[in-house]
């Protein structure tokens, strides 16, 4: 029997405080960090690769974009997997796999080769986003799934900013090949913690995985008065915050901040304040109902935006942070929403929700640096003004969509 396997058997859930609760979590935050960590890992060294290949901003953020959309992709037929062999065995294979892929990057030769391993990468990883929101909707208590899936996404938010800040760092003292090599071997030790802490399954049912069935449970979930409409903002959320850090470096590399590679690694500390708002905004969330704090954190989300014009540097890191807090409590309290309406068919309506989500990372975090090549961060501020005006719409919309479980 696994040794995770005599956590808390008598408890139906994982209650908040039990030894299954705490493993699950500490999983989990590990299982985030590494996703996040790995998929992002080459997003604060974009200038440096830039004039190593020789490229322009918006073709070197296809080795963040290539990555997410592989991810997006892939996440439907991960959830399918899930669905017939179980969360866990998932969750473990992909992290693996990904592991082992981000420790190949550093060694390429040319830019297309490190495109094709991010793409690969993604495909890897999908395994653990497509599973994760089922997990916890199936295993956590109801009362604490709140709390659990702000932990999960803190873990994402941990990964992003230290895998941007420890790539900085190393391609200041190395290069950029260092760089990837130590994400590699972060994505490796956590994707071993991980395999080893994951309490079992004790809620998962196998569900059919005929094209039929699937198709109907398709069909069901979008025909769900505010499903769509919160795939909608996962697209635009993670479009918008994907974006903003792909061009960010080249904003600040050059005058008036001219910073170096670690300074702007730094800037991802601001991660920390993503950390914070998720499990904060779970909690919030699990207290006065998602559709009370969705609109709010988009409303912060735009003000952030409107911060980062300034011209003092100061100014631009408020920003940044303001945005960033509004940006994981938006998600935290989207993806939460989207496991209490999704009933039976959690894994697919996470999936749907990662696919969009990935997908805006994708295409709205490689086409808006269009703006930057038409007229620097201004333009940029305009186009992430106009994407958190209309997630702002679609969280003033679902505030009116009937009740389907609490939320």
């Amino acid at each position: 029997m696994p040794e995770s396997a005599d956590l808390s058997l008598d408890a139906t859930h994982f209650e908040a405080g039990t030894p299954a609760y705490r493993h699950a979590n500490f999983a989990m935050f590990l299982g985030g960090f590494a996703c996040f960590a790995m998929l992002y890992g080459t997003q604060p060294l974009l200038p440096r690769l830039a004039d190593d290949f020789g490229i322009s901003p918006t073709q070197v953020s296809l080795s963040v974009s290539a990555g997410t959309g592989a991810l997006a992709c892939a996440l439907i037929p991960a959830s399918v997997l899930s669905d017939r062999f179980g969360r866990r065995a998932v969750m473990r294979l992909s992290l693996a796999l990904a592991a082992l892929t981000a420790l190949l990057c550093p060694l390429v030769a040319s830019f297309e080769q490190l495109v094709f391993l991010r793409v690969l990468l993604g495909l890897a990883l999908a395994g653990l986003p497509a599973a994760a929101m089922a997990y916890l909707g199936e295993e956590i208590a109801p009362n604490a799934q709140g709390r659990a899936m702000g932990l999960y996404i803190a873990g994402n938010a941990f990964g992003g900013m230290s895998g941007r800040f420890v790539a900085a760092l190393a391609t200041d003292l190395f290069d950029w090949r260092a760089a990837l090599l130590v994400i590699g071997l972060l994505g490796a030790f956590a994707a071993i913690a991980f395999w080893r802490s994951l309490p079992e399954s004790r809620h998962f049912q196998r569900r059919s995985i005929r094209v039929g069935a699937i198709a109907r449970d398709t069909r069901a979930l979008m025909g769900d008065a505010g499903l769509p409409w919160l795939f909608l903002c996962a697209f635009l959320l993670m479009g918008a915050f994907v974006a903003l850090y792909n061009f960010l470096g080249f904003r600040l590399v050059a005058p008036p901040f001219s910073l170096g590679q670690t300074a702007i690694g730094a800037i991802f500390l601001l991660y920390l304040v993503g950390t914070w708002a998720s499990a904060w905004s779970g909690q919030l969330a699990d207290r006065i109902g998602r559709r009370n704090v969705l609109w709010v954190m988009a409303a912060i989300m735009l003000l952030g935006v409107l911060i980062t014009l300034s011209e003092a540097l100061i100014g631009v890191i408020v920003g940044i942070g303001v945005f960033t807090f509004g940006f994981f409590a938006a998600h935290t309290t989207t993806s939460g929403w989207v496991s209490r309406r999704a009933g039976a068919s959690r894994a697919l309506a996470a999936a749907l929700y990662l696919s969009s989500y990935y997908l805006g990372s994708s295409v709205l975090g490689s086409s808006v640096g269009l703006a930057w090549d038409a007229g620097q961060w201004p333009a940029m501020a305009a186009v992430l003004s106009l994407i958190c005006a209309l997630v702002l719409a679609t969280a003033a919309h679902l505030r009116r969509i009937p009740r389907h479980t609490p939320a």
